[in-house]
């Protein structure tokens, strides 16, 4: 399993990935989920996979060499496609090759095509966008009815937080931030995801990629992340008053001396066998 996010804001790209693949009693093993593509002043574009990693690994293989029809009839691969939208149909286009190919023999050995996919970027001339691919090859576009970031692969974790903290107007130092703490609360819950991490910041129209790290056990500020985070809810959870009972009876409040309404009346308890 793995945990991918990528976000898409007014100032930028965020990208985030763990390297996890196997988290056995015996045995650990890591590759990275993220890969970028560039032509620095002409184009970048970033790919987060989870899943099966055959097949993942599959359909990068293919992606390099993909070719498509473009709008205007003319074949197109990623380094040419003059859109991040066919760019996102090129992804889709390797998913359906290596679901063709190899979809029925997993099926016999028990195993789903299990494969999910994020690609991001800027090409010159247009606009940023974000696209999660599903294992059927059709693809979302982020920044649709509200919507900027996606997550992949185990992701109920890291959710709560950016939900309530990310927006396309929060700035790239404070998203990559969130994006950290998401992760590590992915880590704390989740054996099958694990260190090391590739973060990725894209700025707004720089066709470049200049903030692109690898974060290990001995990175200073992951480390202050996981220490401080827990600690720092643990000070806010200890804040907020515990719930009160008005006597016996079923009416919490939040500790203000003010009983709430009932939404709707209490619950009947069962008294007998056949009660």
């Amino acid at each position: 399993m793995t945990y991918c996010v990528a976000m898409r804001l007014n100032a930028g790209l965020v990208f985030l990935s763990d390297s996890r693949t196997n988290a056995g009693m015996d045995q650990i093993s890591t590759f990275r989920k993220m890969t970028v593509y560039e032509n620095a002043g002409e184009r970048v574009l970033v790919l987060l996979s989870a899943g099966n990693l055959a097949i993942t690994q599959a359909v990068k293989q293919l992606l390099g060499n993909e070719i498509i029809e473009g709008p205007d009839g003319d074949p197109i691969t990623i380094w040419t496609a003059k859109s991040l939208f066919d760019v996102a149909r090129i992804v889709g286009s390797a998913v359906r090759k290596v679901y063709a190919r190899d979809a029925e023999a997993l099926k016999k050995h028990g195993i789903d095509f299990n494969c999910s996919l994020i690609v991001g970027g800027q090409i010159r001339g247009e606009p940023m966008r974000l696209f999660s691919v599903y294992a059927a090859g059709n693809f979302v576009e982020a920044g649709i009815d509200g919507v900027c970031y996606f997550q992949i692969g185990e992701s109920k974790y890291g959710k709560p937080v950016i939900d309530r903290v990310v927006t396309p107007h929060t700035p790239l130092e404070e998203a990559a931030k969130c994006a950290l703490i998401s992760m590590d609360s992915t880590l704390k819950s989740n054996l099958s995801v694990g260190l090391p991490l590739d973060l990725l910041v894209y700025e707004t129209d720089s066709l470049k990629v200049d903030k692109l790290i690898n974060i290990d056990e001995t990175n200073a500020y992951f480390r202050m992340i996981r220490s401080s985070w827990g600690q720092r809810l643990r000070q806010v959870f200890d804040s907020i008053p515990d719930p009160t009972w008005n006597g016996d009876q079923p009416d919490l409040h939040a500790g203000n001396g003010h009983a709430q309404p009932q939404a709707m009346n209490p619950l009947s308890k069962i008294a007998a066998p056949n009660g």
